[in-house]
């Protein structure tokens, strides 16, 4: 599966002052990609304060999500590189460097976008190589390489 990630959706070096200005970021860029309303970015505020920060799922990367909702308006992906990394107070995986933000129309949407993107995350040179990213359509040739399938 290709992910879906538009140009708009791609802010690299941001500043954020703190984990929720982190989410609002990638909020805003899931609504600046026409992929969600803003108040999907308030349910993904939302999910980490009643659940906690377990979306920081790997060292520096956190998965900004919510469930599926009416605030969706297709499936897509963002990418939000931080200036300055923020705690989210995961203690095995902070600081967050990366916030991947997610939106999906259905829970079966969901895992299968969750699974195409922990393929592209879970290879450490490509994360590092989509890191070091300049462009959005660099980012995205890094991240569906292999991804076709």
């Amino acid at each position: 599966m290709e992910l879906p990630l538009p140009d708009e959706a791609v802010r690299l070096n941001v500043e954020a002052a703190d984990w929720r200005e982190a989410i609002r970021q990638a909020g805003a860029a899931l609504v600046a990609a026409g992929v969600t309303a803003p108040a999907y970015t308030d349910e993904m505020i939302a999910t980490v304060e009643q659940l906690g920060p377990y979306i920081v799922i790997a060292p520096g990367v956190a998965l900004a999500h919510s469930r599926p909702s009416p605030s969706v308006n297709r499936p897509g992906l963002c990418w939000v590189t931080l200036a300055t990394p923020v705690e989210f107070g995961n203690a095995d995986n902070d600081p967050v460097r990366l916030v991947v933000g997610l939106a999906a129309l259905s829970h079966d949407g969901h895992l299968e976008l969750m699974a195409a993107l922990a393929e592209a995350l879970s290879d450490e040179p490509r994360l590092a190589a989509a890191m070091a990213a300049t462009t959005p359509a660099q980012l995205r040739e890094i991240l569906n390489k292999n991804n076709e399938a």
